[in-house]
């Protein structure tokens, strides 16, 4: 029998998570935050204390650039953490395109995301972000 076989299993259902967890925010479906994020879900990048403050920060996101979509990139799990790097799509209030990469690590305990952390892209002084 292979010992490994669970830890694996776990991995992959912990990517598996926060795959549906960013397609149903993609449909602009918050209620989804209930289902795979801890009640008490701390946001150390944005100092987001719980859930509710997470899905406000999605409701202004999704009010000030109304095509907002995140694409996976790539995708990682090891041990209780899965790490995403994403690309962020929109048209902001100007109707600039934008476009900017981040990284995101989530810890995972008992199918819920109970922390995360953003390193979003650098970018120069003189580019704010990609636009077209």
């Amino acid at each position: 029998m292979d010992m490994r076989r669970p830890y694996i299993f776990r991995l992959e259902e912990n990517k598996t998570l926060v795959r549906k967890g960013i397609e149903a925010l993609n449909k602009r479906d918050l209620t989804v935050l209930d289902e795979f994020m801890a009640s008490d879900y701390v946001d150390y990048t944005n100092q987001l204390r719980g859930r509710e403050e997470v899905k406000q920060l999605y409701m202004r996101t999704f009010n000030d650039i109304p095509d907002f979509h995140r694409s996976i990139e790539d995708i990682i799990a090891e041990g209780d953490k899965v790490w995403v790097r994403f690309k962020n799509k929109g048209t902001d209030a100007t109707g600039k395109k934008i476009e900017v990469e981040s990284v995101n690590i989530f810890h995972i305990v008992n199918n819920k995301v109970v922390e995360g952390w953003t390193i979003p892209q650098l970018v120069s002084k003189d580019k704010k972000f990609k636009a077209t």
